[in-house]
């Protein structure tokens, strides 16, 4: 090739990048839209509340959180999946929608392996085990007792039908060989103001619960992890409690539609991980009784895909399925 010829190719190269790099040197220009499927509230809310304003002034554009609860998180998962992928329509992602109800849901409208982008893992939350405030039980112990004596008069609330508070309660009947009735409530909210109202006897709620715990309007009993949380330094595991294989909990990421371009992608997960290790955020996110996400953008795909493997035999398990 002659050194004219060279040229021209590339000028041609750099002519046909010119609109990917302006693109992504000029993103954001515009507000920023981020879905919540989910009621306010809940884990998933608070999460993206956390990270919302830290992220909106580090990219110099406003965020506005937008909740588009429903059918167990299908509803706004399908509004951001559907969403033009340019960076300006984002999904604050979680376990149930966009790993555990590809096995709940004979047909979804999206397809969570397929349909989104995955920028970072924002935080993973355990279950903890709470009853009201004037429940008779005040551990593990007296609550199995209380189920036992009382086989299928107990009930225990959920975020909905498969979500992780459902399988958590699941796994709890399993091991301690419980009877109980499942009462499905539409988001951890609700699920909360039930058990606060007395409507229900227990619920494994996500960390959102921290501040009624604190407040005195529940009483939490037991972590769903293999150690104790920080945010919770006196209450124990199952495993302590004397109730084995009790291990739940939520997580938390960012994702944009699929076929954003990768240096919006990149530059979100980048500003991310800056927002999470900042002080305050680390604050906020330990009162959340949350361990914060790390890594990029394909560390996060990856481990979203290996969610949707791990659950399909959770699922299958629990034998939950929503026609």
């Amino acid at each position: 090739m002659n050194r004219r010829n060279w040229i021209n190719t590339a000028l041609a190269a750099i002519a046909l990048a010119s609109p990917a790099l302006a693109l992504a040197q000029a993103y954001p220009s515009q507000t920023i839209k981020l879905v919540v499927p989910w009621p306010p509230g809940g884990g998933v809310d608070t999460a993206a509340r956390i990270i919302a304003a830290p992220l909106a002034q580090r990219l110099g554009q406003s965020i506005v959180v937008e909740n588009k609860a429903g059918a167990g998180g299908n509803i706004g998962t399908e509004v951001a999946a559907r969403a033009k992928p340019d960076g300006y329509t984002l999904l604050m992602g979680s376990v149930s929608p966009n790993a555990i109800n590809p096995y709940l849901y004979a047909k979804l409208p999206f397809d969570p392996a397929k349909d989104f982008a995955g920028i970072g893992l924002v935080a993973s939350v355990p279950n903890v085990l709470v009853v009201p405030a004037n429940s008779k039980a005040n551990s593990v112990a007296d609550l199995i007792a209380m189920a036992k004596a009382n086989p299928g008069k107990l009930n225990y609330a959920s975020g909905g039908v498969g979500s992780s508070q459902h399988l958590a309660a699941e796994m709890l009947k399993k091991s301690a060989g419980l009877e109980m009735m499942h009462i499905p409530y539409k988001g951890t909210s609700p699920a909360e103001i039930g058990l606060m109202g007395g409507e229900v006897d227990l619920l494994l709620d996500t960390t959102a619960c921290l501040p009624h715990v604190a407040a005195g309007k529940m009483k939490a009993l037991a972590v769903a992890s293999r150690g104790r949380n920080p945010a919770l330094p006196n209450v124990p595991t199952f495993d302590e409690a004397g109730v084995s294989g009790v291990y739940s909990g939520a997580w938390y990421g960012l994702m944009a539609p699929a076929g954003t371009p990768r240096d919006i992608v990149e530059k979100l997960n980048r500003e991310l991980m800056a927002v999470l290790a900042s002080p305050e955020v680390k604050k906020k996110m330990f009162d959340f009784g949350a361990e914060i996400g790390i890594g990029s953008a394909d560390d996060f795909g990856k481990f979203m895909l290996s969610e949707i493997a791990r659950y399909a035999e959770i699922v299958r398990l629990s034998g939950a399925k929503i026609q």
